[in-house]
């Protein structure tokens, strides 16, 4: 494949993967919403669709990465050559801050519905009136429509979880016989991993959200310091770098237990 197919199928399938996840979120979370209160079920299979939707549209360019920790592994099992992976990496990143910016302008009312309630303002604030950056919250009230973030902040423990979960998503991946033409993802491969990552979510996602993901966490938490929210809060970049570097890890261990299991 060439690296224009790399670039355009990693870019779309991401951005794809990110406004259909970030959008279960959004439709869970935001007043004024349908779906409100719709619950971690809904999340889970929102998200697992959301691979799904994205994979499926970008595996015939670019083998459907969507994801550095999925693009470390095969690069460690030998799919995906070394050179490549800058461009995958990159290419994901830059497609989920479209996605999530995408997400912003499908739910632009609810947003805006949202943060400007006087019960969310005083939650952010203490009293009515714009956010305080200097007093504002590590987490902002729709940062968890955009990334990840932990229900008990221990550092031990959300690397731990971070790296569990994508060790288990790379290895099943890598042992579905899902890159035998080392292009990624195949058609059933993508079904497959879909499943995956909702079982992932319904088991393991409860303390962190399971970024599982380094793109799908550091580009929408880019967007959500970057959009025009109103007393939107703060990004949490102290904790950002775990769901980056924990999935990383984990998807190292997969391909090397891959190698010395497998092959």
């Amino acid at each position: 494949m060439s690296s224009l197919d790399i670039f355009t199928g990693e870019t779309i399938g991401t951005a794809v993967l990110i406004l259909l996840g970030g959008g279960v979120c959004a439709a869970v979370t935001l007043k004024s919403s349908k779906a409100r209160n719709a619950g971690w079920l809904a999340i889970t299979f929102g998200w697992g669709f959301a691979v799904l939707t994205g994979a499926y549209i970008s595996a015939p360019l670019s083998g459907a990465h969507l994801n550095p920790a999925v693009t470390l592994g095969l690069a460690i099992e030998g799919g995906t050559e070394w050179s490549d992976v800058p461009l995958y990496v990159g290419s994901q990143l830059l497609g989920a801050v479209i996605g999530a910016a995408l997400v912003w302008v499908t739910y632009m009312g609810q947003f805006h519905a949202h943060l400007t309630d006087p019960e969310i303002v005083r939650a952010q604030t203490g009293h009515e009136g714009m956010v305080d950056k200097a007093a504002a919250p590590a987490a902002g009230p729709v940062l968890g429509v955009f990334s990840t973030g932990p229900e008990i902040r221990n550092v031990a423990q959300n690397m731990a979880t971070e790296i569990i979960a994508t060790a288990v998503l790379v290895l099943a991946i890598l042992t579905q016989g899902l890159n035998g033409d080392g292009d990624g993802l195949g058609v059933l491969g993508v079904m497959a991993t879909s499943f995956v990552v909702v079982g992932l979510g319904l088991s393991l996602g409860g303390p962190t959200g399971y970024a599982i993901n380094p793109a799908r966490d550091l580009g929408p938490r880019i967007a959500h310091a970057l959009l025009p929210l109103p007393n939107k809060g703060g990004s949490d970049w102290g904790y950002a770098w775990i769901p980056v570097a924990g999935p990383l890890i984990g998807a190292a261990l997969a391909g090397g237990l891959y190698k010395i299991a497998f092959v």
